[in-house]
């Protein structure tokens, strides 16, 4: 054992000597630690060998260790320092993928809740249902999809403008406090360069692949409510009504989309949409008004105490929803089933106002805002399930009925007319060879006891 030790021993030093002292110890190895690692183990494999190899072989064993890299004498485990160094590469990359991964997780959730995200499909969806009404038999799919991601864009921009105006208030308020803008975790430029990018592209998609009626709306929708309804809410309790009004276009903007314009049965949504929204916000307004208090929104129940006239207001609008379903009916957008249905559901929401109105506390304020939460999307439910795909294409029928009718009077009407002619140049051909004079006729007549006017033919 000792004499297999000294003879390695020996036989190393004898075969290191052959090289010059510069490249004996390459610095990158000995920086890495690896060249202990490998004497170690190639001493390990010497020791455990049976035999006492001869100074030949010794050094023949250890002619494969050495190896020329560009021109500079090394030992074979470079690969050893290629793995280590790519198992630091990857774990790098895998950091840096980390990192990257994180920030956009931090920025999707920033966007999420800049752009109000559930509002925003909420919007989209009122406005594909207005798109699928206004399609008729054939629904363009390619349409549906670009009118509702141009839609999705357009909410976003004017929700994220909205918070970008309402900074401050929405600091001082519980629910809204911890938002990007409040909370810090994105900047006002950054929201104004997102909010501004999405608007442009939105309108661009609509107009593009749509028209430029349902453009326009989408413009003027956001203008509406990023403009007009946002700095209303903290001058006068209006704004209630002028947000009920952007929240009405989107359907009719799908409905644009579709038809390229806009019709008298294609209002039955957007009103829907315009009657719904005073009852529901109403009663938010209610259970958060020392909320809205605090961000300085002068909202209606505000300036009531007693919620007396809050109450009354969602009551009346909850009633002008009844007509609406037969009203569909009688327009020809859906079948007669849907009159009964609708019927139904705005008792419903009536019955929840009514409750309101008598009792004014916070818990029957919340039952009729979940009310309203199902009534929107049932009620739209109702309009697609029940509605008539032929409905333009029946008007243009009972349209090319009426022309021909029309049509077909007016021709019995010339032929009477040129019958009458006839009969007229037949009657003075008749009395222009009789002998006795026309004036005879008219001075016997009144005056039979004159004698006639003497008359000379010609």
């Amino acid at each position: 054992m000792w004499r297999n030790s000294i003879s390695f021993s020996s036989k190393l030093l004898l075969s290191s000597s052959r090289y010059p002292k510069p490249f004996a110890y390459p610095s990158v190895f000995k920086a890495n630690g690896v060249l202990p690692l490998l004497l170690f183990s190639h001493s390990h494999h010497l020791y455990s060998s049976s035999s006492i190899p001869t100074s030949d072989s010794s050094s023949d064993s250890l002619k494969p260790v050495f190896q020329k890299s560009d021109g500079v004498r090394g030992f074979s485990a470079s690969s050893s320092t290629s793995v280590v160094d790519l198992s630091y590469m990857v774990s790098a990359s895998a950091s840096k993928a980390g990192e990257i991964l994180d920030l956009a997780s931090h920025y999707g959730r920033c966007y999420w809740e800049l752009s109000k995200a559930r509002l925003s499909m909420l919007v989209v969806a009122t406005s594909g249902t207005g798109y699928v009404l206004g399609s008729g038999n054939a629904i363009d799919l390619w349409g549906l999809c670009s009118t509702c991601a141009g839609t999705m864009m357009v909410a976003a921009s004017a929700n994220s403008l909205n918070q970008v105006f309402e900074i401050k208030n929405d600091a001082k308020m519980k629910r809204t406090r911890h938002r990007p803008l409040p909370s810090g975790r994105l900047t006002v430029p950054h929201a104004v360069t997102w909010a501004s990018t999405v608007g442009l592209a939105g309108t661009a998609i609509i107009a593009t692949q749509a028209n430029m009626l349902a453009a326009g709306l989408a413009a003027s929708n956001l203008i509406l409510y990023a403009f007009v309804y946002t700095p209303l809410k903290q001058i006068h309790p209006v704004n209630t009504w002028v947000g009920a009004i952007v929240g009405a276009i989107p359907p009719l903007l799908g409905w644009a989309a579709a038809s390229g314009n806009i019709s008298l049965n294609g209002m039955i949504l957007p009103a829907a949409l315009y009657f719904w929204q005073i009852p529901h916000f109403m009663a938010l307004a209610y259970m958060c008004r020392n909320d809205y208090a605090a961000g300085g929104f002068r909202m209606y129940s505000l300036a009531d105490a007693s919620g007396h006239r809050t109450a009354l207001v969602a009551l009346r609008n909850s009633l002008y929803l009844i007509p609406l379903g037969f009203l569909a009916y009688d327009w020809g957008v859906t079948s007669g089933w849907f009159c009964l249905e609708s019927l139904v559901l705005t008792l419903a929401i009536t019955a929840a106002a009514f409750s309101f109105y008598r009792d004014r506390t916070a818990e029957k304020a919340r039952r009729m805002f979940h009310a309203s939460l199902l009534y929107l999307p049932v009620f739209m439910s109702g309009l697609l399930i029940h509605r008539q795909p032929d409905n333009e294409e029946s008007l243009m029928v009972d349209e090319t009925e009426s022309s021909v009718e029309l049509a077909s009077c007016m021709e019995t009407l010339l032929q009477k007319s040129e019958d009458f002619n006839q009969k007229n140049k037949a009657k003075h051909s008749t009395v222009g060879t009789q002998t006795r004079p026309p004036v005879a006729y008219a001075s016997a007549a009144p005056f039979p006891f004159l004698p006639a006017p003497s008359y000379v033919a010609p």
